[in-house]
């Protein structure tokens, strides 16, 4: 008696998580099930969402998915940064009705890259006409810490690897497991330590990987973390923060980052001033709607390393890195020259200026 066929699912997915390499490979099974049911592969069309030209791509994309296949693979719509297609109501609209008229053969898979710690997905109308078709709705959660060095030990135990004790532990710290902030960027992680195992696995061809072959071959890759880099500008860790610059340059949009500088500033600058004036700690926290209190002990912490002079003039400075980000006027500087901008206020105003520790380490 012949196996009963798997299950296919619904022609309908919203994927969404921070787990790029994990969504990945839910994309491949789900074309294969669907292909097994068909009897012939999907051919696969990709598609990232560009508010600019969305109106085009949905009218491409229902053309793609609404015509019913009579013989042959029909065709897998993969559509990536779904947000961009739903700025504009009619937009929505136009995406939504799609969702609804997905034809026989066919199939549409929709991935939302979401941002560590993010509670749900962004496209909740998108999530509930796929659900409501009979679609899977599924998160991936990239994993951290000790359970990336298991998600690793799983991965070597199906390839049929061998990893010397702490092997697995050492991999997850190189690519970035440690890394405790809650918004540090992880979606590439497992990617990273699947590359990083297929290299191991070339260098050692059949023998034990080993912590040594670890230390020599994996490049210590570690994720973006905006709350990293607004720490290491309050306790003035100039050369960390230039470090955590750079990746956050190419992750995060500018105002963004512009906006979380400015903040830190501003908050670092009045709670140094409450707390000069005589305030307690508790008393100023809670007027500045500081509710944790771990938070109002790291920003005293870093306020006591800076004087008020050090950082209003650091506030002014952000001034210049605003009219440059909003190409104000006589501020106009392409990418290359903005990420240049937020280097030099780095240099000119976190490392301490007189050359003396204020309350913390030197760079």
């Amino acid at each position: 008696m012949s196996a009963a066929p798997p299950v296919a699912p619904a022609p309908l997915a919203y994927l969404w998580g921070d787990d790029d390499f994990a969504m990945s490979r839910a994309v491949d099974r789900l074309a294969a099930i669907l292909a097994e049911r068909s009897g012939a592969p999907l051919e696969r069309w990709d598609l990232r969402g560009d508010r600019n030209t969305a109106g085009t791509q949905l009218g491409l994309l229902r053309e793609r998915v609404a015509t019913p296949v009579m013989f042959g693979g029909g065709t897998l719509a993969v559509v990536a940064n779904p947000g961009a297609l739903t700025v504009r109501n009619e937009h929505r609209d136009a995406f939504l009705e799609t969702i609804g008229l997905v034809g026989a053969g066919n199939a549409l898979i929709v991935l939302e890259a979401s941002a560590s710690g993010s509670r749900g997905p962004s496209q909740r109308r998108l999530v509930d006409a796929i659900s409501g078709a009979g679609g899977e709705v599924r998160e991936f959660k990239s994993p951290r810490g000790p359970a990336l060095a298991g998600w690793i030990e799983a991965e070597a135990r199906q390839r049929g690897l061998a990893l010397g004790t702490g092997t697995a532990r050492l991999i997850a710290e190189r690519v970035g497991g440690a890394v405790s902030e809650g918004d540090a960027e992880r979606r590439y992680q497992t990617r990273l330590a699947s590359m990083e195992l297929d290299k191991l696995a070339l260098y050692r061809d059949g023998s034990a990987i080993t912590v040594d072959d670890v230390r020599a071959l994996v490049p210590e890759a570690i994720p973006t973390s905006v709350w990293a880099f607004t720490d290491a500008i309050g306790e003035r860790r100039a050369n960390d923060a230039l470090t955590s610059l750079d990746r956050l340059l190419a992750a995060t949009p500018e105002p963004v980052l512009l906006a979380v500088l400015h903040r830190r500033v501003r908050e670092l600058l009045e709670l140094g001033d409450r707390l000069a004036a005589g305030e307690r700690l508790p008393s100023a926290a809670k007027a500045m709607g500081i509710t944790s209190e771990f938070r109002a002990r790291t920003l005293a912490s870093q306020a006591a390393r800076w004087t008020p002079a050090e950082l209003t003039a650091a506030l002014d400075g952000l001034v210049g890195l605003d009219a440059a980000v909003k190409r104000a006027p006589g501020h106009a500087l392409d990418d290359a020259q903005r990420g240049l901008a937020f280097g030099l206020w780095v240099i000119d105003h976190v490392g301490p200026s007189d050359g003396r520790t204020t309350g913390g380490r030197s760079d």
